[in-house]
């Protein structure tokens, strides 16, 4: 029953009062139909209070809006969840700026005296429900993330369902009890909507635009003495209007264009020939492969003790080869003058850059990005090099062709095992996981 009359009752009640209450407002006294201004009694504290208020809940309601007249075009939108994402951000801040705006207004019906002069009891209870329910939104939005994506299967056809008169609570009895809550004061603000200052959104004083101007004469002595008169012609006030109207509406048309570019170029994808289709599907292709590469070696370094790096044989003093470690960060492998495998990282210490795998005359490899030399036997950077830290070197293991370890070496330079005199170079050159280097 209390369902029924919060999702049902409610909100026929509220309609009702807000078609009929308003024309009948409007027919029986229409000068009240509008707010009641307060700006000449107080402006300071109007104007922040005012502008966070209006702009804030002008950007909520729009948002609300647009899922309830035009929900596929809203699915569609939603199916990217980047524009997901940019909607809940603009709208927990835009509730932000709203809910800033009220409690400024609220404080300042509540302190000053001459706007207290023209506050009814009607004002402060509208104030305090949508101080609520800006609250109760923000609250949503928290605990019941990504509305901007469910509300298109859940209020969107509630709503329609009750101006279509076959209302439908199936929609509304799954919800969390703060999106019902959230729903039902929403009803009472449409409900109080033609008793109050918020009939103002229906007087739209549109006549301004083609009436003629009007001027503000003081007869307070005092005023009379500090502001200078200051006299337009009804043509110039018009002239000034239009032209403050057409660089106004010309920069919004090409803000506008701006971003209306932007999502439709977003929405509507690339528009490419079949020929840069299938090259952009053979760069994703490659990139994928390199993607299954990249993950076909780390689970080889998982699973196995020992990786091959080389045949002993075939590598030189002078021309590294490139192996990826246990860490997956590029290294290279040298057999030293005597006869024995030299393991380095090319991870350049500076920048992470990869260093060249030439040897040059004094025994240094270079990084060509910014110019480090390092030492080949100890990895340490020379004198001067915007590097500062050694390459780190490898531990290895050479094996036979049976895989039995022959002879290894740590990073510390420590060696294990012997090779037997003429059997070098049928060895193979392996990493080892327990030499594995600890970042």
């Amino acid at each position: 029953m209390v369902t029924n009359f919060f999702f049902i009752g409610l909100p026929y009640i509220a309609l009702f009062s807000l078609v009929a209450g308003s024309i009948y407002r409007y027919r029986s006294d229409r000068f009240s139909y509008s707010a009641l201004s307060s700006q000449f009694l107080e402006s300071k504290k109007l104007l922040w209070g005012s502008l966070p208020w209006h702009a804030g809940i002008l950007i909520v309601l729009i948002g609300h809006l647009i899922p309830f007249l035009l929900p596929g075009l809203w699915q569609s939108f939603t199916a990217h969840f980047g524009f997901v994402i940019a909607v809940e951000i603009i709208g927990v801040v835009a509730a932000f700026m709203a809910l800033v705006g009220l409690v400024v207004l609220l404080v300042r019906r509540l302190i000053s005296r001459h706007v207290q002069s023209v506050t009814t009891p009607v004002d402060l209870i509208v104030l305090a429900l949508f101080i609520a329910q800006v609250l109760i939104g923000i609250q949503t939005a928290a605990g019941h993330r990504w509305g901007s994506m469910w509300s298109v299967q859940t209020t969107t056809p509630y709503l329609w369902s009750l101006l279509t008169f076959r209302p439908d609570l199936s929609y509304v009895e799954p919800l969390p009890p703060t999106v019902k809550l959230h729903i039902a004061v929403a009803w009472f603000i449409v409900l109080l909507f033609p008793y109050s200052r918020l009939v103002h959104m229906f007087s739209i004083p549109i006549q301004y635009l083609w009436r003629l101007p009007q001027q503000v004469i003081w007869t307070n002595a005092r005023r009379i003495q500090h502001l200078a008169p200051v006299v337009r012609t009804a043509q110039e006030s018009r002239r000034l209007f239009l032209r403050g109207a057409v660089g106004l509406g010309s920069a919004g048309g090409l803000l506008t264009l701006g971003v209306m570019d932007k999502l439709v170029r977003f929405f509507s994808g690339p528009n490419m020939t079949p020929d840069e289709q299938a090259a952009l599907l053979k760069k994703r292709l490659q990139r994928l492969e390199m993607t299954a590469e990249e993950r076909e070696l780390e689970l080889e370094r998982m699973r196995n003790e020992y990786i091959f790096v080389a045949n002993l044989k075939d590598l030189s003093p002078k021309d590294g080869k490139y192996f990826i470690d246990y860490q997956m960060r590029p290294a290279l492998a040298y057999r030293d003058v005597s006869g024995m495998p030299l393991l380095i990282s090319a991870k350049c210490t500076h920048l992470g850059c990869t260093v060249a795998s030439t040897v040059d005359s004094n025994g240094r490899v270079l990084c060509p990005c910014h110019m480090s030399y390092f030492d080949l036997k100890t990895g340490a950077p020379q004198a001067g090099s915007p590097a500062t830290k050694p390459l780190p070197l490898l531990g290895w293991a050479l094996m036979d062709d049976a895989g039995k370890v022959l002879m290894s070496q740590g990073p510390e330079g420590k060696t294990e095992g012997e090779v037997p005199a003429g059997q070098l170079d049928a060895l193979k050159v392996y990493i080892a996981k327990r030499y594995e280097e600890i970042a």
